[in-house]
């Protein structure tokens, strides 16, 4: 069984989105019918996302830990306690692309680290587009890590001792745990996702924060 974990606060306007592209993914031919479970972790919502969820009949856990790092390990840890043998981590605001489960088994590895498309630049002035995209490697071998394109083994993440947690850069700590542990990480550009250009990030620190500033630099 593949795992998709999905943490979300207050994302009720994204994240309908976000599932259908993951549905999309879990149907992919190259998947052979393996089960996928999408498991949405709502931490502190107060809008509708739990409705979204519950509409698109994905998997629900509550938390209340204002914590990315915490959210995303206790989807990790429901899914790995049911049998999960790879675990896909995305965000709510994003929409990962049709091939994005079937190219992460694909590669092979023990983990891999994909790439994220902005999925709107209207909202930035023109010099933040430029210096991202100037700063930006969108090839096989970047060295980019996003927590909203990034998949892993069961055995890799018991291995690097999971998510810690941390309100930002849970998914750096991670992989620099994967990598002193020796394993064997993709960094594909062939996986790939569209994530918000949003300016009201929802974890300071993480890649909303990121775009705003450059537009200070």
């Amino acid at each position: 069984m593949i795992g998709v974990v999905i943490p979300a606060h207050d994302e009720e306007e994204r994240l309908e989105a976000c599932l259908a592209s993951v549905l999309c993914a879990s149907r992919h031919p190259a998947l052979g019918g393996e089960p996928v479970r999408v498991m949405v972790v709502l931490d502190d919502c107060s809008d509708g996302s739990a409705r979204v969820a519950w509409e698109w009949g994905v998997r629900i856990l509550c938390v209340e830990a204002r914590n990315v790092g915490k959210t995303r390990a206790v989807g990790s840890e429901w899914l790995l306690s049911h049998g999960a043998r790879w675990l896909a981590h995305t965000d709510a605001d994003t929409q990962v692309h049709p091939d994005w489960l079937a190219v992460q088994l694909a590669l092979g590895a023990d983990a891999v680290c994909g790439v994220v498309e902005v999925d709107d630049w209207s909202v930035h002035a023109a010099r933040v587009r430029q210096r991202y995209e100037a700063a930006y490697v969108d090839a096989d071998g970047h060295s980019h890590i996003h927590g909203a394109n990034l998949g892993v083994s069961a055995a890799a993440y018991a291995r690097a001792g999971g998510f810690p947690a941390l309100a930002a850069h849970e998914d750096v700590a991670l992989v620099r745990a994967l990598e002193r542990t020796g394993a064997d990480i993709a960094w594909s550009a062939r996986c790939r996702v569209r994530t918000s250009s949003r300016k009201d990030a929802r974890a300071r620190g993480g890649f909303g924060d990121y775009l705003c500033g450059l537009a200070a630099e």
